[in-house]
């Protein structure tokens, strides 16, 4: 067993309690935000710090979960993540396993095009006129494949693939396979990682997408659940009369309770999935970042 001086014990003691202090400053603000949504209104709204509910009630989720457009909001969130997400990662991992190729003609000039997108983009404009001249503007499709590929993405399944054993490709083809087959029943199977990686990257982001709403969106049962969530937050007591929560109830709720009780609702399913795909995440997310 390792002697620690008297130093090192004085910094490790210091390391601990200076990594506990920043831990519970990271996960405050959520607990605030989980111990507001099931406390009473006419005490939340004294406001003070929340460690346990001040009165426990779920009548602020109650009014959220009968919002209509909250539910609508979740249907087409639900939706565009999930599809988003399958067609954004099959379209990444197939782009980024041709230019990981060094015999694919014209491969640098296609990775340096991508590679420019990091830096330069057409800007919202040009991205509105050719999503309005494609037909659809109010569709799950301007909400999905504007965000579906992104060059950041590309470049982590490229590392990734470069690092796959070429042996395995050229038995494949000494048995007969083409690239497709190659790419399908071998490299997609053992690249599961990275494919999970990129798969929780674009969920996220289609998840919390706020802005495509804004831009694509004028039909309002077609919000997405963050666009939603906005109106809720900024005009709580309008957006409860539209969805019919009568005046009596809503003096069982606050402006702060439906706040809280609305973030926890479209926070909740993100936090659910998470620890199913962290192992991958994590792996992934590793060796995306050191093989090359």
């Amino acid at each position: 067993m390792i002697r620690l001086t008297r130093g090192e014990k004085i910094f490790t003691i210091f390391n601990h309690c200076f990594l506990i202090f920043l831990m519970i400053l990271m996960l405050y603000p959520v607990w605030y935000i989980f111990m507001g949504s099931f406390s009473d209104a006419t005490r939340a709204q004294q406001g003070g710090f929340f460690l346990i509910p001040a009165g426990f009630s779920l009548d602020a989720f109650k009014a959220v979960l009968t919002n209509v457009s909250l539910l609508s909001g979740f249907k087409t969130t639900l939706i565009t993540t999930v599809i988003g997400t399958i067609i954004g990662t099959f379209l990444s991992a197939g782009m980024a396993y041709a230019l990981s190729k060094n015999r694919l003609r014209g491969q640098f000039i296609l990775s340096f095009i991508v590679l420019f997108t990091m830096l330069f983009n057409g800007g919202m404009v040009p991205t509105y006129l050719l999503v309005k001249n494609l037909g659809l503007l109010n569709s799950y499709w301007a909400l999905i494949l504007p965000n579906a590929i992104g060059a950041w993405n590309i470049f982590v399944m490229m590392s990734f693939f470069r690092g796959i054993p070429r042996d395995l490709e050229e038995s494949a083809k000494i048995d007969g396979a083409n690239d497709l087959t190659v790419f399908f029943r071998i490299v997609l199977p053992i690249s599961k990682p990275v494919l999970v990686t990129i798969g929780l990257f674009l969920a996220v982001m289609y998840w919390d997408d706020f802005f495509s709403t804004i831009l694509y969106i004028t039909d309002k049962s077609m919000w997405q659940l963050q666009a939603v969530l906005n109106d809720v937050i900024t005009n709580t007591s309008e957006a409860m009369m539209k969805q019919g929560v009568s005046v009596s109830y809503q003096q069982n709720v606050s402006k702060f309770t439906i706040q809280m009780a609305s973030i926890v609702v479209a926070t909740i399913p993100i936090l659910i999935v998470y620890p199913f795909v962290q192992k991958h995440f994590v792996k992934g997310a590793m060796i995306g970042s050191i093989k090359g």
